[in-house]
């Protein structure tokens, strides 16, 4: 048996040391492409370190805390965004992160946990108590509004919409009845049907409505693949030159902004081409294929719903980021796991994967 769980963890620890590596060759290219990204490189070598440190480290916690107390974090995640937003320090035009002088802490990446942890514990208790259906779906409703609405005033789209993500795969394992799903997505179509009619023929009432700030985020959204972004046309532009192998380490490079963070994937391709592009996409099937696999050889309900939201999680991450490097999807500005630069996503990941480890270490 310890060899069979040796093997499976083999599915872990190389892909992610492949992605790794990648990653410090993408921060090296990087402190050639601005002056701002000189340091990114020892930063990131910085975050691995403490991201296995913590895979040690969580292994020695007992796991049912965190679930128990699992609505403190929740109140401390909300503060956090809460406090962001007065004391936040603003980049891009979002006050989305605390400036700590050696780092920059992001504290919706930390909700992420905290909502999780939550969730799951108000979904497995719900599976044990004689609870009506619709009072549990209102309060896990209400669990995600509050988050989103703090993250939605920074504002940072993208954290709202993993924490709907989250929401949902919670559900799907809670055994609720279908017709919640068919009346959320009427309902999810009605108020669609109803922006969108304002949008293409009342535009002044729905900016009126929902304010300056909010419309021109969603038209960037709607319109993200019309022409008009530089961003995007440069990132097309390298990847459609990165040919078979990539072009290296080159002090030249057509400039993306953003580039070791949401648009990571395509100065990967500039360096290793689509020869390399495979390769990566490899090595995340195989991390997507081992957290499948502990989901499936979990025996323990609680931490079911906990890995399964993880994996809708992280599999959208993955999806949103390539896709929208290539102009397929709007930008958003959500990094790609373990590749992008960045603390707060990367600490995140490894708190995320140690806790599964600790919860499988139980329970297969």
């Amino acid at each position: 048996m310890k060899k069979i769980k040796d093997k499976y963890n083999l599915l872990f620890f190389i892909p992610l040391v492949f992605l790794m590596i990648a990653s410090f060759f993408c921060m090296y290219q990087a402190k050639f492409i601005k002056s701002i990204y000189i340091n990114h490189l020892y930063k990131q070598i910085l975050w691995y370190l403490i991201g296995f440190l913590l895979l040690f480290l969580l292994k020695k916690i007992k796991i049912q805390f965190l679930f128990h107390y699992s609505f403190y974090f929740y109140l401390l995640g909300n503060l956090l965004l809460l406090l962001v937003l007065f004391f936040g320090h603003e980049i891009n035009g979002a006050k989305a992160w605390f400036d700590l002088k050696i780092f920059h802490f992001q504290p919706s990446e930390f909700m992420k946990i905290a909502l999780l942890l939550y969730l799951a514990k108000i979904t497995n208790e719900f599976q044990y108590q004689q609870e009506h259906e619709f009072t549990y779906l209102l309060k896990c409703f209400v669990i995600t509004l509050i988050p989103s609405i703090l993250v939605f005033l920074e504002p940072d789209t993208g954290a709202i919409i993993f924490y709907l993500i989250l929401l949902f795969s919670v559900l799907l394992l809670s055994n609720i009845k279908k017709k919640w799903f068919a009346i959320a997505f009427f309902l999810f179509f009605l108020l669609g049907s109803g922006f969108f009619y304002l949008y293409f023929f009342k535009q002044d009432y729905l900016i009126n409505l929902i304010g300056t700030s909010f419309f021109y985020r969603m038209d960037r959204l709607i319109h993200f693949n019309d022409g008009t972004s530089l961003q995007l046309e440069n990132a097309l532009t390298t990847i459609g030159n990165a040919g078979l192998f990539g072009k290296g380490i080159q002090k030249q490079l057509l400039y993306v902004p953003e580039f070791p963070t949401d648009f990571v994937f395509t100065l990967y391709l500039s360096i290793f081409g689509f020869t390399g592009g495979l390769i990566l996409l490899m090595a995340f099937f195989l991390l997507n294929l081992f957290f499948t696999y502990k989901f499936f050889n979990c025996k323990n309900f609680l931490y079911k719903i906990f890995i399964h939201g993880f994996l809708f999680l992280f599999l959208f991450q993955q999806i949103e980021n390539i896709f929208m490097n290539m102009g397929l999807l709007p930008i958003m500005g959500i990094p790609l796991p373990f590749l992008s630069y960045g603390g707060s996503n990367m600490i995140v990941y490894f708190l995320f994967i140690g806790l599964i480890f600790n919860m499988s270490k139980k329970t297969t």
